[in-house]
């Protein structure tokens, strides 16, 4: 076929495919979620069972291990969130005066009274507090959302058992396929790994830091910290946004610029300056791509998408390059990172 038909099918099909998967998002995100837990945690079921655990025993600590995790998580944002709900009315007024010097100050300015006017209005702190007690009390819509994920944890843990006969199996067939698919799960747990160890460092440090300067409910801002350092590139901004915003309305400007500045020192060095060397070591992308695959992934998968961005983008590289050797050209678009480039001299 014509090389320009054939530009044009794979176009069509790729956008074919991208139509479907956003349009079934609300089904593939949480599904992707939990086969990357259950990827990282693999090593965990593969060292119980050298360890002469049965195979129920080692599925059921599994299972345990990982459910015990969501739920404390669950059960710290919940408690968090909720007192963050009950503070913000005692800030409400302070927030109005804030809104208040700001127009005043713009009025210096030479901005116009009537479009002053018309934003001050719009600017409610009490409408951001009761919206998020709305949100507090409602947390139970997602209890069903949580028990699908809970569910798919749970069958794919126990999937894990016959794994690595599977995996025999495919590469009896497909040697090149098995080879990509391991490779997947290796960079993806290395991934995991290294964000984990790096979202935990920034994670105490920010908690420790919001508890000596005074903002409240840090625990809530460092668990976010950790959050957020799953999402590549903009992750340290949309954790520093909540508690720069809190600490103006319960300290003023001063207290804003000291998390502005604590939070620069300490995310900014360790998410944007050491964590994307390891990160680009252990994957093998680029700065370029990790950011564009946050862009694309969190526009067809929503939130969950920006924070598999990395893990997506491999499988999808695993699964159409890695796996064809004829692909490897394409390979080298992807600007391999040093130990990819080691590996190949």
């Amino acid at each position: 076929m014509p090389r320009a038909v054939v530009l044009l099918v794979g176009a069509a099909s790729v956008v074919v495919a991208v139509a479907g998967t956003k349009a079934i998002a609300w089904l593939l995100a949480p599904a992707l979620l939990a086969l990357v837990i259950v990827i990282a945690i693999a090593p965990v079921h593969r060292w119980l069972r050298a360890h002469r655990f049965p195979g129920w025993a080692a599925t059921v600590v599994l299972v345990l291990l990982v459910y015990g995790v969501l739920v404390i998580l669950g059960l710290i944002l919940v408690v968090s969130v909720a007192r963050l709900a009950t503070l913000l009315p005692q800030y409400a007024s302070r927030f109005d005066g804030i809104v208040n010097d700001v127009t005043a100050a713009l009025a210096r300015f030479g901005v116009g009274q009537g479009q002053i006017g018309d934003v001050a209005h719009s600017v409610d702190f009490g409408k951001l507090a009761t919206y998020l007690g709305s949100v507090v009390s409602s947390l139970t819509s997602v209890v069903s959302s949580l028990v699908f994920l809970l569910a798919l944890l749970l069958f794919l843990s126990v999937e894990t058992n016959g794994f690595d006969e599977r995996m025999t199996a495919i590469s009896a067939e497909r040697p090149n396929a098995a080879a990509a698919l391991g490779e997947f799960a290796g960079k993806t747990r290395r991934y995991l790994a290294v964000t984990t160890v790096f979202g935990l460092i920034v994670a105490v440090l920010d908690t420790i830091a919001l508890l000596i300067i005074g903002v409240p409910v840090a625990l809530l801002w460092g668990l976010l910290s950790f959050a957020t350092n799953y999402i590549p590139n903009i992750g340290f901004v949309l954790g520093l946004i909540p508690p720069a915003l809190l600490a103006l309305v319960s300290g003023g400007w001063q207290l804003m610029l000291i998390v502005i500045v604590v939070y620069c020192v300490l995310n900014l060095v360790v998410q944007s300056l050491i964590q994307p060397y390891f990160i680009g070591d252990a994957v093998g992308l680029s700065a370029v791509i990790t950011f564009l695959a946050l862009l694309f992934w969190a526009w067809v998968l929503g939130p969950l998408g920006a924070i598999l961005a990395v893990p997506l983008t491999i499988l999808v590289r695993t699964a159409l390059i890695d796996a064809d050797p004829r692909a490897g050209w394409v390979a080298t678009l992807f600007n391999l990172s040093s130990s990819d480039k080691r590996r190949k001299r």
